[in-house]
């Protein structure tokens, strides 16, 4: 049977101060009405049932997460004592969809990507279930063809020929990590290479056979949760076992190695025949929400003069005004203001440990 499992336990620390730990972007409705993770979990809900629904997310998350998922039983989150990346959240989750269904497959999924439009997503998720099926040793990604020479996203590289299940299921040749510019007009100009949306489709007991080939330390502490799922000791056991997991990405811990290992071929990747963004900082609301005559994009009661390339979120009940300023990020909330240079993608996390640093904990 097909699971969702969707992974909801980061802190979206480059949307600060808009999202924070307990109430982070996922939960939040930054390029629609509804929060990301709602539009998440409603993108599969016509063809994957709650009962088979699944969010991994972390104790501080944990209530405002569940109260924007009230169809979801408290039986499906998995709570993380600590983050330790995605190959210990997915193993975390296949070892607790093995033990409810040994032939579960899962559809892993960030919560907060938008995706467009539905009905392609769901074809495509049925092609790499036909995959699967067809090989069940295989491990299945999907791919965005690039539409301009992006150094935010890794890429994957895919090898030839397709495979037999679909025209546009092929082996994956390399991944590559986040280029430079010129490298990344090379990887697009090539047709070969596809940007990793970090979605993934393959059996629960594939994954975590996978760990234990080449994260054994990680399936070692997986194993000794595994007696305990269901019962009275689950939350202690964890507590003790999953701190000490390496923190590593699934691509990095299993899908790159895999791929190259002895008798390889068994990664795939489909060519996604959907929209995908990973909205993944304020410097990207401009794509998802457009900008006015003077490249500016406005959420919030605003006035300006002179202003251009500007991102500008607030409350509705405060005004920003600005006169004189170009590409600036301007950011309001009711207990901390942000102004910064829009042409930085990472010098939000420097400051983010800045503040910690300083003792702003309360802010994040």
């Amino acid at each position: 049977m097909l699971h969702a499992v969707i992974m909801s336990g980061g802190s979206g620390t480059r949307f600060w101060p808009k999202s924070r730990q307990s109430m982070p972007k996922q939960l939040l409705p930054l390029v629609g009405e509804r929060s990301m993770i709602r539009e998440t979990v409603d993108r599969v809900r016509p063809w994957i049932a709650p009962e088979q629904t699944w969010v991994v997310t972390n104790r501080a998350q944990q209530a405002a997460t569940a109260e924007e998922l009230p169809e979801i039983s408290a039986s499906r989150f998995l709570i993380e004592p600590v983050g330790r990346n995605t190959a210990p959240c997915i193993g975390l989750a296949a070892l607790a969809l093995c033990a409810v269904d040994p032939d579960a497959v899962m559809l892993v999924l960030p919560a907060d990507h938008v995706i467009q439009p539905h009905a392609a997503f769901h074809r495509a998720v049925e092609t790499a279930v036909a995959a699967i099926e067809a090989n069940p040793e295989r491990m299945v990604l999907f791919g965005v063809r690039p539409g301009y020479p992006s150094v935010a996203f890794g890429y994957i590289e895919r090898g030839e020929p397709a495979l037999d299940v679909d025209a546009n299921v092929f082996p994956v040749a390399s991944f590559r990590e986040k280029p430079n510019i010129d490298i990344a007009e090379q990887y697009v100009h090539s047709g070969r290479f596809y940007w990793n949306c970090g979605i993934f489709v393959w059996r629960a007991a594939r994954v975590l056979q996978a760990l234990k080939r080449f994260e054994p330390e990680i399936a070692a502490r997986l194993e000794q949760l595994r007696p305990a799922f269901g019962t009275d000791r689950w939350d202690d056991v964890l507590a003790a076992e999953f701190p000490g997991m390496k923190s590593v990405p699934i691509d990095v811990a299993v899908m790159e190695r895999a791929a190259t290992a002895a008798g390889g071929g068994q990664v795939c990747v489909i060519e996604a025949p959907f929209e995908w963004d990973d909205v993944g900082a304020w410097q990207s609301l401009p794509r998802r929400l457009g900008s006015d005559e003077h490249g500016n994009t406005v959420h919030a009661t605003y006035c300006g003069i002179e202003t251009r390339g500007c991102i500008i979120d607030g409350d509705q009940q405060h005004l920003i005004a600005t006169y004189g300023v170009e590409d600036l990020i301007i950011v309001q909330t009711h207990d901390a203001t942000l102004i910064a240079r829009k042409d930085d993608e990472n010098a939000l996390r420097k400051l983010i440990d800045r503040l910690k640093e300083e003792g702003h904990e309360r802010f994040l």
